[in-house]
């Protein structure tokens, strides 16, 4: 089973203006995170999360986020970033 992410690793690469591949795996990694963690405050699958054009925005500050602060990451204020970004789209009951 392949899964389809929100956002491509050159995608993300693009973003972060990373040109190596070093930490590709690392950016993998964050994106899933970054998905999930949108998915989860906005209450939604990934898969429905992934119909949302304007999800890809919060993800892509969510991993973003996380390669930039990785050493020092304060999650309740990207918790809180994120749930600004995701208002419009989340579900109020799940």
């Amino acid at each position: 089973m392949v899964i389809e992410l929100i956002v491509g690793i050159d995608e993300m690469k693009g973003y972060l203006r990373v040109d190596f591949d070093d930490d590709d795996e690392l950016i993998g990694h964050f994106i899933v995170t970054g998905e999930n963690l949108c998915a989860d405050i906005a209450r939604l699958s990934v898969e429905e999360l992934s119909e949302i054009p304007s999800s890809k925005i919060a993800v892509m500050y969510a991993v973003a986020y996380l390669y930039e602060h990785r050493e020092d990451a304060d999650h309740h204020q990207l918790t809180i970033s994120l749930r600004s970004l995701l208002e419009g789209v989340r579900r109020s009951v799940f």
